[in-house]
């Protein structure tokens, strides 16, 4: 039954394992998605600021030509869609889990941006906010990435803390020595503790203490 209740626990913790390196490398692609994302929002952020006319009236240039509120439209809703896709789909999502958050705020503010600067090109009258919406796009890309980064970080720091810990530990019970799972021990319980993962002649009791 013991031997039963050990191969048990091995194949858990196995599972466990399995399951936290699923969750590492699952971050770790994020990691890159959003890395590539951030990179061309950015490239495709350039002409959308050159473009915009609020931008050029700050910096005191001017840049127009027949067409060219089209192109900042076509610039803007692949970024509106590529850039903002992880935004769009967290709205989704938390919206299913009837959970509101960070990405519906985001994917709200951005939406609302590009749909009314939409309309402005198609003849509504108003101004342009194509510009604050790559920028916010942007910025929201390269926060969660950092983000991802700290996550990925912090949780391969905690496998390799795991990994010191040994599974089984040598509870001592008279003049026997049985193998048992370290979380199966209780204060009082005397332990043997074999240095060196081949073991030693050296024996060496310690006694468990609250």
């Amino acid at each position: 039954m013991q031997h039963n209740h050990s191969m048990h626990e091995h194949g858990s913790n196995k599972h466990s394992h399995h399951e936290e390196h699923d969750h590492i490398a699952h971050h770790e692609m994020m990691i890159e998605d959003f890395k590539k994302r951030f990179y061309i929002s950015i490239v495709v952020t350039v002409p959308i600021l050159i473009l915009s006319p609020i931008i050029q009236e700050w910096f005191g240039f001017k840049v127009e030509f027949y067409g060219s509120n089209y192109i900042l439209f076509l610039l803007a809703s692949f970024l509106f869609f590529y850039g903002g896709w992880p935004f769009l789909s967290g709205l989704f999502n938390e919206l299913k889990d009837k959970s509101p958050g960070m990405m519906t705020l985001i994917a709200m503010a951005i939406t609302v941006a590009y749909v009314y600067s939409s309309a402005v090109v198609f003849g509504l009258e108003g101004k342009l906010f194509f510009w604050e919406l790559a920028t916010l796009i942007d910025v929201m890309l390269l926060g969660h990435w950092i983000e991802m980064k700290s996550v990925v970080s912090a949780s391969n720091a905690l496998k390799k803390l795991s990994e010191l810990m040994p599974d089984e530990a040598h509870l001592i019970k008279g003049t026997v020595v049985v193998d048992i799972s370290v979380s199966e021990l209780s204060e009082g319980d005397v332990v043997l503790i074999k240095p060196g993962k081949g073991g030693s002649k050296i024996k060496i009791k310690n006694t468990i203490a609250s």
